[in-house]
Parts: structure tokens; sequence; C-alpha cells
């Protein structure tokens, strides 16, 4: 299934798997989906969500969350051209937004780790400067990176499929992991 197969007939965990920043869609623009009060369960279609939470639209809402993923594509770049950039000598800064502790652990030769001191500096700094964030897996880059640009760093992307991507696509040599929480 591909997002335009997508209807308001369909289960949110679908929506959810086609369309990775519709959470935040949601949340942003109906405030739906980001507490307990507002949550919506995988089984739940759109349009159930949509009836329960005022009589929205679920049309209007499903053309929203896909405009919403357009423009978090928009947004990406893949683990191939970072890769293409840095070899062709391109002034990029790769940032990682991960724990320290998996920084430390396995990392991407050419990045530097996101700290406060970093951040208020790249914010201070050159509003030209092309950044790439990473994550693990890609799956909240794009925040990070919505809120970079939101601060009038417009030249800056997240990594498509994170680290892990990295690892798979660019350099094997780079360590796969998985985390375990409690």
């Amino acid at each position: 299934m591909n997002p335009t197969d997508l209807s308001p007939e369909s289960p949110m965990s679908a929506i959810m798997e086609k369309l990775p920043g519709a959470r935040r869609a949601l949340f942003s623009h109906y405030h739906l989906g980001g507490c307990q009060s507002c949550g919506f369960s995988d089984s739940e279609t759109l349009a159930e969500l949509a009836a329960r939470s005022g009589g929205m639209d679920p049309a209007e809402m499903l053309a929203q969350l896909l405009a919403a993923d357009l423009h978090d594509q928009a947004m990406q770049i893949s683990p191939e051209e970072v890769r293409a950039q840095l070899d062709a000598g391109e002034s990029v800064l790769v940032i990682d937004t991960r724990t320290r502790e998996e920084f430390e652990a396995v990392r991407i030769e050419e990045a530097e780790f996101m700290t406060q001191e970093l951040q208020q500096a790249l914010f201070a700094g050159d509003p030209e400067k092309s950044i790439v964030l990473y994550d693990h897996l890609g799956r909240h880059v794009l925040d990070h990176c919505s809120w970079f640009r939101g601060h009038g760093l417009k030249k800056t992307f997240a990594m498509a499929g994170g680290i892990d991507a990295w690892s798979q696509k660019v350099d094997p040599s780079v360590r796969r992991y998985r985390l375990e929480l409690d």
C-alpha cells in the first residue's frame, strides 16, 4: 500500500506506517494523537477518529496528512546523497541527534554530537549553512529538522532511515544495533 491507497476508512496503523509524520501532523493541525485524552488506537480508522473528535471531515484530514507527508519528504536526504556531498568536499555539517551513549558506541565518522553549545552556535551562525541531522532509524529526526528550519536554518535536512540506513546503504563497517527498552 502506498500513501495514495489510504482512505478515511484506513486504520490508523496503516496511516502511521505509510505516513511516518502523521502523528505530528495530526497533533499540530487538530490536536489529536499527542496525549491520552486525544489519542487513538491502531485499529481505529481515520473516519472514526474524525467522528469522535467533533465531526471533523476525514477526507480533509487525509488530504492534510498527505500534504504533510510531501513536506516531510522535501526535508529528507538519502544516506547516499550525504555521502556524495561529503566525498565532493561540500561544506556540510553532519549532526548526530541520538543519545551520547549511542553516539559513543557507533557513529558516522564525519558526524558531530548534538550539544546545546553546538545548537546555540548554529542558531547564532550562518543561516545558509548546510546541515544534515540523523538519528537511529529516521523516526524522530524530522522533528529536529523542522525545529532547525523554524529557527532560520533552511538548509537543514533529515537523513532518511538514520544511521541504520547509512550502515546498510553507505558504510557496512558502521555497526547496526537495536535498542531494547525496559
